[in-house]
C-alpha cells in the first residue's frame, strides 16, 4: 500500500535553537510561537536533542526554594534520574536543558510510522530529517490528523485501484464500495473466503480509513485447504501469508 509520507504533511519552517541558546530565549520562542517543544541543532543542522516545556518546568521544579529548610544528604541524589534533575536545575542553555537522544523521523517515512512512534515514545512532535540526517521539518500530532481529512471519494478510488484491481485482480465494478466519513463498506461476492480477509486487511491500511464494514460473501471456503492447494496470485500472495 502507498501511504502518505511524513514530508507531505510536515511543517518546513522549523523554529530551532542551538546548544548555547539561553534559557530565557528558549522560553520566549516557545511562548511566541505557541509550541510545546523545538529541536536543538549543531552547526551542520543535525538534531542533537529536543527541548520542551516539560524540560523548562523540570528546571523550575528542581530549583531550590531559598526559603525552604535545607534537607539532609540522601544517597538518592546519586541516582542517574536525580543527577539529571539536578542538572536541569542549573541549566542555562538549550543544550543543558534538552532531552537526548532525540526521537526523529525521515521525510520519506510514512505517516503511519510517525503516528506509531509518537504513541510509543509519548511525544507530541518529531523533528524530520532528510537523507543526510539534516533537519528539514517538524511533524506534530495535529499534522497527523490531516490523513483523516481525506475526501471519501479519494479513499474510494484508492480502495478500488489499489486493492480490488491491483491486488485482487478484480474488475472495478465487481464489488460495491461505499465510503462515508472514512468508513468503508464492501458488498458483493468474491471467489474465495481468503480474498475477503485480504481485502479488509489491506483497506484498513489505507490512509484516512476509519473502519471497514465487511459485507462480502464468497463461493469457496478455502480456509481449510492445505497451502499447496491454494491458488494464490498477484500481490494477494504476500498479504495472505501475513494474516
Amino acid at each position: 500500500m502507498k501511504h502518505n509520507k511524513v514530508g507531505s504533511v510536515m511543517t518546513m519552517d522549523v523554529v530551532r535553537v542551538v546548544y548555547g541558546t539561553p534559557f530565557k530565549e528558549v522560553a520566549r520562542l516557545l511562548a511566541d510561537h505557541r509550541i510545546s517543544g523545538l529541536p536543538v541543532v549543531d552547526e551542520d543542522d543535525r538534531v542533537i536533542g529536543v527541548v520542551s516545556e516539560t524540560d523548562l518546568m523540570a528546571h523550575q521544579a528542581a530549583t531550590p526554594d531559598p526559603y525552604e529548610p535545607s534537607r539532609r544528604f540522601r544517597f538518592a541524589v546519586l541516582t542517574p534520574a536525580a543527577r539529571r534533575r539536578a542538572a536541569k536545575a542549573t541549566a542555562r542553555t538549550a543544550g543543558q536543558l534538552m532531552s537526548t537522544p532525540p526521537v526523529t523521523m525521515h521525510a520519506d517515512d510514512t505517516i503511519i510510522e510517525a503516528a506509531r512512534t509518537m504513541a510509543q515514545r509519548h511525544v507530541e512532535r518529531l523533528p524530520v530529517l532528510d537523507e543526510e540526517d539534516r533537519l528539514v521539518g517538524i511533524i506534530t500530532r495535529r499534522d497527523l490528523l490531516q490523513i483523516f481529512l481525506r475526501p471519501d471519494a479519494e479513499i474510494r478510488d484508492e480502495v478500488i485501484d489499489e486493492v480490488l484491481v491491483r491486488a485482487l485482480w478484480l474488475a472495478p465494478s465487481s464489488i460495491d464500495v461505499s465510503v462515508t466519513e472514512g468508513v468503508v463498506t464492501l458488498a458483493g461476492q468474491l471467489e474465495r473466503k481468503s480474498e475477503t480477509a485480504i481485502a479488509a486487511s489491506m483497506i484498513r491500511q489505507i490512509d484516512g480509513v476509519v473502519a471497514v464494514v465487511d459485507k462480502l460473501t464468497w463461493r469457496l471456503d478455502d480456509a481449510r485447504l492445505r497451502s499447496d492447494e491454494q491458488a494464490l496470485h498477484g500481490v494477494a500472495d504476500d498479504w495472505l501469508r501475513k494474516l
